[in-house]
């Protein structure tokens, strides 16, 4: 693979996660996901 392949490649992924990110977080998944990560966290100790 060329050198301006790779670059190319890494560039579209790159912006691709980042308008998945933006499109998450318009969602309201930052929330929902940190809901769940307290509540295994909190089973996890034997607390919820």
């Amino acid at each position: 693979m060329t050198s301006h392949k790779k670059e190319f490649l890494q560039l579209s992924l790159m912006a691709a996660a980042i308008v998945l990110m933006v499109i998450g977080l318009a969602n309201g998944e930052a929330q929902t996901v940190m809901g769940k990560a307290v509540n295994i966290c909190l089973e996890c100790i034997g607390i919820g």
